[in-house]
């Protein structure tokens, strides 16, 4: 049997957040405040994770170098699920088309293909 959620109240900070980082990583709210969870669950196990570190990385305060081979690892992950998030949501026909824009691309074959623009 399937659990469903729970209401939970969180502080409107927690909250706007969460909204926040949703946006930039293209999840829900609810999605976001669960990824979150996961993590700390994660982090709070692994006492020698410096999570702050990899939070300053992640926010673009930080020094990716600076961190150890473990925190990179995570950096790079979520670096990782991000461009995959964002990559996803991508439509280049259709925003060319809709601007009345021509495009290129290449096919599988390696051959240039341009697309005219359409009014």
């Amino acid at each position: 049997m399937t659990r469903s959620s729970q209401p939970t109240r969180l502080p409107a900070d927690v909250y706007d957040s969460a909204v926040a980082a949703a946006q930039i990583s293209s999840r829900t709210v609810p999605q976001q405040i669960a990824y979150w969870a996961r993590i700390g669950r994660e982090l709070e196990m692994s006492p020698q994770v410096n999570s702050r570190a990899i939070s300053e990385v992640l926010g673009g305060t930080g020094s990716y170098d600076a961190l150890g081979e473990y925190e990179q690892a995570v950096v790079r992950k979520e670096w990782a699920d991000r461009l995959t998030a964002l990559r996803s949501g991508l439509d280049y026909e259709a925003a060319f088309t809709v601007a009345g824009e021509s495009y290129s691309e290449v096919d599988e074959n390696g051959d240039l293909v341009v697309h005219p623009a359409r009014s």
